[in-house]
């Protein structure tokens, strides 16, 4: 809500808000807006997305829409932002401002002659408290105080005046409740200002007696000094400058005397320096830094009743489902995560409950790490004690979405922090319940998505799907099934989930790209786990009588677990599944498992990240420039690009923009190491110059990139959970020479046995999963041709591990449906480092090189750039059968990394190949699935060819 800074009492929006005003309005819908109503000097104002505060104003002119920004001053006033030098003109309130412009030659593009109004959603009984059985909703947890507060009208009891009343008084409510809002966080902000000032102020007095000493000076010439001392079994960190002392703590640590003393560049960050720390913990340690960890996952509605004497078989995945083997369910993981919804046990309890089981089924005494609260909605993370050292930055935040969104009975609590290099989000959510409300659950999951503040505050142009390596989504969704329930009924008793699984609300709406975009669930295999009779497990209960009627709860899978993880990173689910003994709750406790690379610090000369070109085709009717910010957790900063230096458009929906190398500044990471850059990754947004908004944003892995050689990338944009275009380019990631040694990963160099049925059987290597899936996996045919303009559906191609267009050609049935943007359900391979012994294969495979994605782009139009569905105008071409030998035959595919292995094997005779088979390839180094199939294939084509021939 805009007006953060304005006083109780004096809203820039006057006593009521004009109906022109539409809030928190996304642009991309502001823009819809306009185009809709079709006449120039059409406009409407929103709150700016760039700064708190603020407000954009969206004039429609020409077909297109103009954004102008208008900023409260520290006085707050407000008034639109002009070019350098021109007085601008000052308002207390908003409608005066608007109504200088409706007035002509006022300086905007047109004047403003029709104003849009927002529409208002009809307003509805919105008693949603407890999967509509409650008929009041639960209270939020009792404070310290004992006393009764005076008789006064709850805000359930308020909502119902305001239904009653009609819309004005549900919006004065609204308005009100913001303005309180805008008080609390201001009078919060000044509290945390005074607490840090206090904070700066102190010092400690320590011993500067020194054992040893090592200085490292740096080239230019500084004014701040870091000092790093390590006094058996003191560790002291002290930040000054000639003139006094910033900040001087001592940790303990238990290790020989050492000291480091660094002359560190005032622009500094505090994210470069806690690396620092985390370099110089890493090098003392005794222990070797994992490079893979283990990760337990649960939800659970517990339904407002105690806990049961014990949930054993949730934390041990025992149960239905896809579950974990005898042998493996008792090693312990490495992080033990707990989403509960509708937990009345106070958080104290709670933990120590879920510590107490761990301890008996584990023997180890894990630690808590962060448990974050919003009424009955609890998240507790907890890490195996060896670990407790590796986390950091953590942090913790609710939104709620009940009614009005000011209610906590629904909404969502996250946690973040980094394990040693590589972050992680988890978010724990309720979302609203009732067979109809789907629009309100995409709703809320758009409103946690914005409004959930977690992770680095750099990256606030990013929603939460973006910021971590590794974000996790549970919770109880309350998605349900769009069937007849004596249907639902008899396809469950027969344990038939497929038919079950097509009527599924959540997946319906992921395929319309209006949830969770590109996020990932493993495939369901057990019974819709909500509504069941209480105490059993056997009978669902799908009908109750109430005052209003009989109300019917069809049995669903409203509780889920799911994930999205930047590309090129490694992550398995290996158990996802419910539980059939713990019968507390008309709810099934849900589990899930995953194996997750992780990545440590290191320190070295300077690498360098270089962009040749990049050009964006983004979903917009503005035609302002634009410019890149480029963010990442191994940059010291964020950077930006200068304006771009092409434009240009076909659609009046579409722009197409581009930055040349000159456009393009070099990055510099903090460290060079190619072990720690494969593992980093680099965030986008495209900004626009008028209003600083993002207009979309992408993630792109540095492994593919580095090399002497500029490599392609190809990806999507995003913004607000909404795919908004996409964009592609050519850069470098240029390591020094002596920093290009690597050690394989766990995870890289394990295989295991698989059978055709998916248990243990022939040998295969494990894949690393990437952070989206693209490829389909259900070998069907598609039809690639593109309907005009139908943006929802995904302007590009994505194919993992496809190196261009001619192996792209071999496998059409790889490419996603046109139909559907969203990516189908992964399918993690049932295999996992936490396999039977027997059926795990330990040994040297060569390492497999992650390829950049490759993108066949429709144009602005939505169709097929060119004729030969060459990605973004680039050439086509088919496969030959004119090679003349092995060498060429795997250039034309793109996978000529695989011709020592196979010329090593004697396969270096193409009229030989023919004869080849999986198992000839996987002994010649070719162990991605994809490329063995690309080769056969290929091979095959051209058998059939010459047989024509002759």
């Amino acid at each position: 809500m805009a007006g953060g800074g304005y006083v109780v009492g004096v809203s820039p929006l006057g006593p009521a808000p004009p109906l022109w005003y539409h809030r928190d309005l996304s642009r991309a819908a502001a823009e819809e807006l306009l185009a809709r109503a079709g006449r120039d000097g059409s406009f409407l104002v929103r709150d700016s997305e760039s700064v708190n505060g603020a407000y954009a104003l969206c004039v429609l002119f020409q077909k297109h829409v103009h954004t102008y920004r208008i900023l409260p001053d520290e006085e707050g006033f407000l008034a639109v932002q002009t070019s350098q030098g021109v007085q601008p003109k000052r308002f207390k309130k908003l409608p005066e401002l608007v109504s200088l412009y409706l007035q002509p030659n006022q300086g905007l593009v047109t004047t403003l002659l029709y104003a849009v109004d927002r529409e208002e959603a009809a307003v509805t009984d919105e008693r949603d408290y407890s999967d509509g059985e409650d008929e009041k909703p639960p209270l939020p947890p009792r404070s310290v105080s004992t006393s009764t507060p005076p008789a006064s009208e709850s805000p359930t009891d308020r909502y119902k005046s305001v239904n009653q009343g009609g819309d004005q008084e549900l919006e004065n409510l609204v308005t009100k409740l913001a303005i309180l809002k805008d008080l609390l966080s201001s009078i919060e902000k000044k509290v945390l200002s005074l607490s840090l000032s206090l904070t700066h102020s102190l010092s400690l007095s320590l011993s500067h007696s020194l054992t040893h000493s090592l200085t490292h000076s740096l080239t230019h010439s500084l004014t701040h000094s870091l000092t790093l001392t390590l006094i058996n079994s003191l560790f002291r960190i002290n930040y000054s400058d000639n003139y006094k002392s910033y900040f001087d703590v001592s940790l303990e640590i238990k290790k020989a005397p050492y000291c480091v003393c660094l002359r560190a560049c005032v622009k500094q960050k505090r994210e470069a320096f806690c690396q620092l720390l985390q370099l110089m913990k890493n090098k003392h340690s005794n222990q070797d830094e994992p490079d893979m960890i283990s990760i337990f996952i649960g939800t659970w509605n517990m339904g407002s009743v105690p806990l049961p004497k014990t949930v054993a078989s949730w934390v041990l995945c025992r149960g239905l489902g896809k579950s974990l083997d005898e042998m493996t369910v008792t090693i312990p993981h490495d992080l033990y995560v707990f989403g509960s919804q509708e937990n009345s046990v106070c958080d104290r309890e709670w933990v120590e409950s879920l510590r107490t089981v761990l301890k008996e089924q584990t023997e180890l005494d894990y630690k808590p790490i962060a448990v974050q609260t919003l009424w009955n909605i609890k998240l507790a993370v907890l890490v195996k004690p060896e670990h407790e050292n590796r986390i950091s930055h953590v942090g913790m935040s609710s939104v709620k979405t009940g009614i009005a969104n000011t209610l906590g009975n629904k909404g969502a609590v996250g946690v973040s922090f980094m394990f040693n290099g590589t972050s992680f989000g988890f978010v724990n959510c309720h979302l609203t319940s009732g067979n109809e409300k789907i629009t309100r659950r995409n709703q809320n999951y758009l409103d946690i998505l914005r409004l959930l503040s977690l992770g680095d505050k750099q990256l606030s142009s990013f929603d939460i799907s973006l910021r971590f390596t590794h974000l996790f989504w549970l919770g109880d969704l309350n998605y349900r099934l769009d069937m007849d329930i004596q249907e639902i009924l008899n396809y469950i008793n027969r344990k038939e989930f497929e038919p079950l699984l097509k009527v599924d609300q959540l997946n319906l709406e992921r395929e319309k790209n209006k949830v969770f975009l590109r996020f990932a669930e493993e495939e369901i295999s057990f019974p819709p786990t909500y509504r069941y009779e209480r105490g059993s497990r056997d009978t669902y209960v799908w009908q109750k009588q109430k005052a209003t009627g009989m109300r019917t709860n069809v049995p669903s899978w409203c509780d889920r677990i799911l994930w999205k993880s930047y590309p090129e990173t490694h992550i398995v689910c290996n158990s996802y599944g419910c539980t059939d003994d713990i019968v507390t709750s008309d709810h099934s406790p849900v589990f899930a498992t995953f194996e997750v690379g992780v990545t440590s610090q290191f320190c070295s000369e300077q690498a360098y990240i270089e962009f040749e070109s990049i050009e964006a085709i983004v979903k917009t009717a503005s035609r302002t420039k634009f410019f890149i910010e480029f963010y990442s957790t191994c940059l010291e900063e964020f950077k930006k690009s200068y304006d771009n230096d092409s434009q240009s458009s076909d659609n009046i929906n579409f722009l197409r923009v581009g930055w040349s190398n000159k456009q393009l500044t070099p990055l510099k990471p903090l460290l060079s190491e190619i072990e720690y850059l494969q593992d980093q990754h680099l965030l986008l947004t495209v900004k626009s110059v008028d209003g600083y908004e993002s207009y979309g944003e992408c993630v792109l892995a540095l492994k593919s990139m580095i090399g002497s050689t500029p490599q392609q990338f190809h990806t999507y944009l995003s913004h607000r959970g909404e795919e908004t275009g996409n964009i592609r380019g050519s850069m470098r990631v240029r390591v020094p020479s002596e920093r290009i040694g690597t050690r394989e990963r766990l995870y890289e160099w394990i295989s295991v046995d698989k059978d055709e049925t998916g248990g243990p059987k022939g040998k295969s290597t494990i894949v690393s999963r990437l952070g989206h899936e693209y490829v389909k996996s259900d070998g069907s045919e598609v039809d690639l041709s593109m309907s005009k303009n139908s943006y929802n559906n995904p302007a590009y191609y994505i194919l993992e591990g496809v190196p261009n267009q001619s192996a792209a050609a071999i496998l059409p049935e790889l490419l996603p449906s046109p139909t559907s943007g969203n990516p189908p359900a992964a399918k993690a391979p049932p295999h996992s480092v936490r396999s039977k012994p027997s059926s795990v294969t330990l040994g040297h495979c060569p390492r497999r090189p992650m390829t950049g994605h490759q993108v066949c782009a429709i144009n602005e139009e939505g169709s097929s750039e060119d004729d030969g569905g060459a990605p973004w105008g680039g050439s086509s071409s088919s496969l030959s059968v004119g090679e003349s030998s092995v060498g060429e035959w795997l250039q034309r595919l793109g996978l000529e990394r695989y011709e020592h292995g196979l010329l090593h094997n004697g396969w270096d005779d193409l009229e030989f190949l023919s004869d080849i088979t999986e198992e000839d390839l996987e002994e010649a180094g070719v162990l991605d699935p994809v490329h063995k199939q690309i080769l056969l294939q290929s091979l095959k084509q051209q058998h059939e060819q010459q047989q024509k021939i002759i």
